[in-house]
């Protein structure tokens, strides 16, 4: 499976740091060990779907435990019928990522 998530907090971050609320949701991330790409207005992850599904809810709440008044995140999902079956984040950008 492959998801896309991206926050927006309100506020996205502190007077001394200006994107923390997207930050502490980008951490979740890091540390959970599934794959990840950051990009300028989202993140893309790819695995298990057991594991995406919650780990989904956690950067959510990130944004909020780390002081954000709210967020809206917003969520694409690319799943196929059987594991393993649908593309990859490599087979979707590949040709375009610069070498």
């Amino acid at each position: 499976m492959i998801v896309e998530i991206q926050c927006i907090p309100t506020p996205s971050g502190t007077d001394g740091r200006r994107y923390a609320h997207v930050e502490a949701a980008i951490a979740k991330i890091q540390r959970s060990g599934v794959r990840y790409e950051v990009g300028a207005l989202g993140t893309t992850l790819e695995g298990d779907p057991d594991l995406l599904w919650p780990l989904l809810r956690d950067v959510h709440a990130a944004c909020l435990q780390s002081g954000a008044e709210s967020v809206i995140s917003v969520i694409k999902i690319a799943e196929a019928g059987r594991p393993g079956a649908g593309p990859g984040m490599d087979d979707l950008v590949s040709d375009y990522r610069e070498r």
